[in-house]
């Protein structure tokens, strides 16, 4: 038995190719190739996103091994996301794993993306880091295509107590932006001219959903329909308004996020409450979280931004603890391209 546990963890839902390497749980090295082709086009394109994936994968790969110092038959195990994602974008990540694992030799372990966004929280950067939520907690999963409000029991017991019946959040922010002629991604654009803007200049209608769930295609309907009609009036309205509409936007999103999870706090009376998904690297949410800490008694979560957006460090981590509890897969698991959580 090898002394210790190296896991490689291979990403490629969506527009990024990721790898990373881990030992007994604590990261050595995470590489991402990301596609810049996308942005000419205002969104991901499959296919190209595919492609791209072919021709990454294996320098990303190599260089995660390279730089974590090992070699590749010092691995103990291959992690990769079997979904959701872009179907063409997983099938490079999975079939690759499954290739570089039999010629090793070594156990292959499936990661659902969505429970890999939540253990980036576990991700260990030292033998001493414990800086992960203790169990249970609550956290929010908010991204392109998801919004979620997860109680975490255990790595591999996670409950969905509300998610979007619509659009994500992220989704709204990026078709809001598109709108606006801002480009692809919206977020980081949204984010940065959010900071210089009245986050009170301009109202937007919120959806009343009942319980825990989300709604963000009537924010999104809304926002059209009143630039829309201020355009009429002022042609060059969105450059004269652009940075007080962008920070009202992520304003009326932040707070319908926060006011579901304020209410799954006080039904569930758990205060441990993190943050994870790409939208968590937005500095308006991350300041509510702040904000909501200091006023309800919260223990909050809020990851390094390198490990938000897609990355492989995160499929490295659930995969360290599938392996510990010997949760592989067999060579013919497909890829799956919707669902939440299994």
């Amino acid at each position: 038995m090898k002394d210790n546990i190296y896991i490689l963890g291979i990403e490629s839902s969506c527009d990024d190719t990721s790898a990373a390497v881990l030992r007994d749980g604590v990261l050595l090295s995470n590489v991402t190739a990301s596609q810049e082709v996308h942005k000419a086009y205002g969104g991901v394109v499959p296919e190209l996103a595919s492609r791209a994936h072919q021709q990454n994968v294996v320098p990303v790969v190599d260089q995660a091994i390279r730089r974590a110092g090992i070699t590749k038959e010092q691995l103990t195990a291959v992690a990769f996301t079997r979904g959701p994602g872009l179907m063409g974008s997983l099938l490079v990540g999975v079939s690759f794993a499954k290739g570089f694992a039999r010629s090793l030799g070594i156990p292959m372990i499936d990661v659902n993306h969505l429970q890999g966004h939540v253990m980036a929280h576990f991700i260990k950067e030292s033998d001493s880091d414990d800086s992960a939520p203790p169990m249970p907690f609550l956290c929010l999963l908010v991204s392109g295509g998801n919004s979620q409000i997860v109680k975490v029991n255990a790595y591999n017991d996670m409950q969905v107590l509300g998610q979007t019946i619509d659009d994500a959040a992220g989704e709204a922010i990026d078709k809001c932006s598109k709108v606006m002629g801002l480009g692809y991604p919206g977020g980081p654009i949204i984010d940065r001219l959010a900071r210089k803007g009245n986050p009170h200049a301009f109202t937007f209608s919120e959806p009343h959903i009942p319980g825990l769930d989300y709604s963000f295609s009537g924010l999104k309907t809304s926002f059209l329909y009143n630039l829309r009609d201020w355009v009429k009036g002022d042609p060059d309205f969105v450059e004269h308004h652009l940075e007080d509409l962008a920070a009202s936007l992520e304003f009326t999103i932040v707070d319908i996020l926060m006011k579901k999870l304020k209410l799954a706090a006080k039904q569930t009376g758990i205060k441990h409450i993190a943050v994870a998904g790409g939208v968590s690297a937005n500095n308006g949410l991350r300041n509510a979280f702040r904000d909501y800490a200091s006023r309800f008694g919260w223990t909050i979560y809020i990851p390094k931004f390198s490990y938000t957006t897609d990355n492989a460090a995160m499929i490295g981590i659930t995969g360290y603890y599938k392996y510990l509890d010997g949760d592989f897969c067999t060579i013919d698991v497909p890829a799956f391209s919707k669902v939440t959580f299994q």
